[in-house]
């Protein structure tokens, strides 16, 4: 009885949320987050650097480099002050943060299409501000 008794009991803390020994949850060391400062100080200093002493002289090409740091520094955020991964939660908090980012991407590229089209397609055509030239000397006569 004394086996049953600790089976059921330990199935028991199974169902109700006990300690699983195959769960790998966040464990924070010391050295992962300094990890995390110290990349997040160069992916903060580098683009800085790069906009001050105006080493790309391209505007798109600044723009694509100044993007791409800022997209590593939020994977750096996300894998050592988050603690995101694959295996957190069986990959669910990943998959609701890409969900979020996809989300997002498009509802940001539709506004900039919708904005885009309705400054090209709806904004009126003026008229030239410069008289016609007959029109200067016809008054005096």
């Amino acid at each position: 009885m004394g086996t049953h008794e600790t089976t059921h009991g330990q199935h028991h803390t199974d169902q109700h949320g006990g300690a699983h020994h195959g769960d790998v949850g966040p464990h924070s060391t010391f050295s992962g987050y300094m990890t995390g400062f110290l990349l997040s100080v160069l992916l903060t200093a580098i683009p800085f650097w790069l906009v001050m002493a105006d080493v790309i002289t391209d505007r798109r090409t600044a723009l694509f480099v100044l993007g791409a740091f800022a997209v590593v520094q939020i994977v750096v955020h996300m894998v050592f002050f988050l603690h995101m991964n694959g295996k957190v939660d069986g990959g669910w908090a990943m998959l609701s943060t890409l969900f979020t980012v996809v989300f997002v991407a498009i509802a940001i590229a539709g506004t900039l299409w919708v904005m885009f089209h309705m400054n090209s397609n709806m904004m009126p055509a003026h008229p030239p501000l410069v008289p016609p030239s007959g029109a200067a000397g016809g008054l005096g006569s």
